[in-house]
This record gives C-alpha cells, sequence and structure tokens, in this order.
C-alpha cells in the first residue's frame, strides 16, 4: 500500500498537468480565433470572404473628413493591406534606376501586347510595417532586390501578392523574386526562391499566399508548369509539390475544414480542384470556370463559391461533401452564366452573394443557398471601373472604384446607397476592415478612414 502512493500521486499530478496544458492549448486557441476575428490577417480578411464580424467602419469620408491618417508610399503595389494588433503590413516594389547595359532598353525591345516591356533596372523588393494609430513607419526591410525577368500590365506591378500572417509570423511573397518570412518585429527568418513563373503575355503574378495550422499554401499557373506548393510555416521547407495542368490564373486559394479533412479549394480555368493539405491528394474537382481565373473562392456552409469573368461569364456552388469529379450538372449544386467579375471577387455575407460585372460598375446579388437573383445586374451610380474587391461589416457592403470613389450600400434585397465617398487617388487594392477602421490604399499612399480624432 504504501508504495502505491506515489504511483497514486505522480498518475494524479500527470493528470493535473495534462488538464492544464489542454486547458491552456483551447485558451490559446480561443484567443488567436478572437484575434483573426478582430484583425485583418490576411488577403479577403478574417473569414477569407472579404467580412468583419466584428468591425464598425465609417460611414463617410473624403480627403478632408474622417482621415485619420494618410500616408505617402515609397515605390508601387498593390497588393492590400494587412492589420494584426496594432500593425499594419504591406509590400511595395521601388525601382532602384540602376540600369544594367546588358539589357535591351525598354525602348528598343519587340512590341508586345498591351505595350508590355521587359525591366532593365535593379528593383527593391520591400516589407513596410507602419503603427496602426498613427501611420508612422515601424520598420521596413528589403527582402531582395533584383531585375525582373518579366514585365507586367499596366495595371499591375511587382507587389500585386498581400501578405499574411498566423500572429506569429508574417510571409510576404513577391512571386519569382522569392518568399519571405519575418517575425513581427521585421527580423527576417527564412526565404526561399521558389524558381520564376512565365505568365502569358507577361501580364505579371498575383496569387497571395494562404497559411493555416502551420502551413502555408503557394499556387502558381502560368504559362509552363503550374504548380500547387505546401511548406512548413515555421521553416519554408517544403511538404508536399504538385503540378497543375492549368495556364494563367491568379485566383487565391480557399483553406476549409469539412467532411474530416482540410480541403484547399483552389480555382482556375481547366478545373476547380480541392486538394487534401495533408499530403495533396485531389479529394474532388469540377470543370467550368472560363480563362484567366482571378476571383478567390467564398465558403458558406457546406458550399464552395467559385466564379470568373474573361470571355464569358460563370459562377458555380459546389458541395464541400464531393468525390471524384463533379463536373456534371447533377452534382453542382447551382450555377449561374451572366454579370460575373473579371478581377474582383465577390463578397459573401451572411446568405447574400455580392459580385460585379466583369470590371464594370454594374452589381449582381444571389441568395447563395438556392442561387435565386436578389440583386439582377443593376448600375452603381457615381462608379465606373473596378478592380478592388467589395468588403463588408455592420450591416454594410464597401464597394471602391478605380477613381477613388465609394459607395457605401446597405446590405439589402433592394439598392439603398447609404454614402458616396471620393479619395483623390487612384484606387485598385482592395480595402481592409479592422476595429472601427477601413484601409484604402491608393496609387501613391495608404488611408486610415475612421471617425473622430
Amino acid at each position: 500500500m504504501t508504495r502505491s502512493r506515489p504511483r497514486s500521486v505522480f498518475s494524479l499530478l500527470c493528470v493535473a498537468v495534462l488538464a492544464a496544458s489542454n486547458a491552456a492549448a483551447q485558451s490559446f486557441e480561443k484567443s488567436f480565433e478572437k484575434s483573426i476575428a478582430d484583425n485583418w490577417h490576411q488577403w479577403r480578411g478574417p473569414e477569407a470572404n472579404g467580412v468583419s464580424r466584428t468591425s464598425h467602419p465609417p460611414l463617410q469620408w473624403s480627403e478632408d473628413k474622417n482621415v485619420r491618417w494618410k500616408v505617402e508610399l515609397d515605390g508601387s503595389g498593390s497588393s492590400t493591406p494587412i492589420i494584426w494588433g496594432q500593425r499594419v503590413f504591406l509590400l511595395t516594389t521601388i525601382d532602384t534606376g540602376v540600369v544594367d547595359p546588358s539589357l535591351p532598353k525598354p525602348e528598343d525591345q519587340p512590341k508586345r501586347v498591351f505595350g508590355i516591356t521587359y525591366p532593365n533596372t535593379a528593383y527593391q523588393f520591400v516589407v513596410l510595417c507602419l503603427d496602426r494609430s498613427t501611420g508612422k513607419e515601424l520598420w521596413r526591410s528589403t527582402a531582395t532586390e533584383k531585375i525582373p525577368h518579366e514585365g507586367h500590365h499596366k495595371d499591375c506591378d511587382f507587389a500585386p501578392a498581400s501578405p499574411t500572417t498566423d500572429g506569429e509570423r508574417l510571409y510576404c511573397w513577391f512571386g519569382s523574386a522569392g518568399l519571405y518570412c519575418y517575425d513581427l518585429d521585421g527580423e527576417k527568418l527564412w526565404n526561399r526562391d521558389l524558381g520564376k513563373a512565365h505568365v502569358g503575355a507577361s501580364l505579371g503574378e498575383g496569387c497571395s499566399p494562404v497559411v493555416h495550422d502551420g502551413r502555408l499554401v503557394i499556387v502558381r499557373d502560368h504559362s509552363r508548369q503550374s504548380t500547387i506548393e505546401v511548406l512548413n510555416a515555421a521553416t519554408g521547407e517544403t511538404v508536399w509539390k504538385k503540378d497543375r495542368s492549368e495556364r494563367n490564373a491568379w485566383a487565391t486559394p480557399r483553406i476549409v475544414e469539412h467532411s474530416g479533412k482540410t480541403q484547399v479549394i483552389t480555382a482556375a480555368s481547366n478545373l476547380v480542384r480541392s486538394y487534401d493539405l495533408e499530403n495533396g491528394e485531389i479529394i474532388w474537382q469540377c470543370g467550368g470556370l472560363t480563362g484567366n481565373v482571378i476571383p478567390s473562392p467564398v465558403v458558406e456552409g457546406n458550399l464552395v463559391f467559385c466564379m470568373s469573368g474573361y470571355q464569358g461569364s460563370a459562377v458555380l456552388a459546389l458541395p464541400l461533401a464531393s468525390k471524384g469529379d463533379v463536373s456534371d450538372l447533377d452534382k453542382v449544386v447551382w450555377s449561374k452564366r451572366r454579370g460575373t467579375p473579371y478581377v474582383p471577387s465577390p463578397v459573401l455575407y451572411d446568405g447574400m452573394l455580392y459580385f460585379s460585372q466583369s470590371n464594370q460598375a454594374i452589381l449582381t446579388c444571389l441568395d447563395s443557398e438556392s442561387g435565386e437573383t436578389i440583386l439582377e445586374r443593376t448600375r452603381l451610380p457615381g462608379l465606373s471601373n473596378i478592380y478592388a474587391s467589395p468588403v463588408a461589416a455592420d450591416g454594410r457592403v464597401y464597394i471602391t472604384g478605380r477613381s477613388g470613389r465609394t459607395l457605401v450600400l446597405q446590405r439589402s434585397t433592394e439598392l439603398k446607397v447609404l454614402a458616396t465617398n471620393k479619395l483623390d487617388e487612384r484606387i485598385d487594392s482592395s480595402p481592409a476592415l479592422a476595429g472601427n477602421q477601413l484601409f484604402l490604399r491608393g496609387e501613391k499612399s495608404v488611408y486610415c478612414i475612421a471617425e473622430g480624432d
């Protein structure tokens, strides 16, 4: 009996330690989930659908009203800012003007579509961190300096992919210029050269990275061998990599846990595919989108919605519980063939799927469950061209045009414009929301919009 007591005490201690450890893990997980909800940690926000559940952004603003701060940025970039805690992270590229005399001058190069030329000067690929309250620069890092091997469309740039964070590390993807990981104080932890992409017509790169449960996902669909690659987020080492039979596409993947697996859903011209995050096996796939897919998939309940709008229109509602090839129409929950976006991604707000037609200011809203039309290709007053993806919060939908004008709509079955706001810069980047602030990146500056001081 006396010999059994130490074992019993030891067993109780082990149970107590294990219980405390599990409680601590659950507490951390809940805290992290709350942090995700309160921030804008990735392209398309906390739920990857353009919606913030905790934000209360302002209704009205202008250059002279409700601008908390405005900071002019060096260089150029169209990636969306991300927000974590009191920090705003952005990517930009700066042309140093340092010429490589062995490369042909832009004016001496052969004529290409859209007047695209290849650079002959070195660019700095820069990561910026700003104070969320003041806009003050907290740190910057030149991830690399090199001459890009291709050019880009005049409406693109060399920093189009949004960074992402898991609250511990910051992941910055400059495409062919490399992948860079930092801690949140700006110390570089690791970097990877994943090789050069060769985009058809040299239009430029643009798919953003996604991090989930310690793994970082990179999709590269271009004119040569397209791939999907999953890395260990802590080390940058490749976990798995698969070739893809796709050409040009720029859609950021959507990661979702469903049916006992963590799915990585990629939208592209040949097939929409769901990969198993664990090992890269294809869970299901579906054809039906058009070419040059840019809009990112969005998820609600048991469905994922994928769309495209280049040389045609397509939106597909696909069941996440699918297996194998589900391209047959009887396996698609619903589909539509008109009014879908080319560049902007949709916003999915509590059963209402909003999207624009091509890059035009023509809005459609569908019931996400049934596909029934709520708003049918309705003209948005005061807007013309749109590249930025809409966002939503607090019962409102925010749609920003390239002219710098933003319409604020009430989430409603009718088109109800609550406000029209104008800034003095062209805006192609999508807005970001956090707390009572809205962040807009213009051609030259980033704005923090908030009411009061």
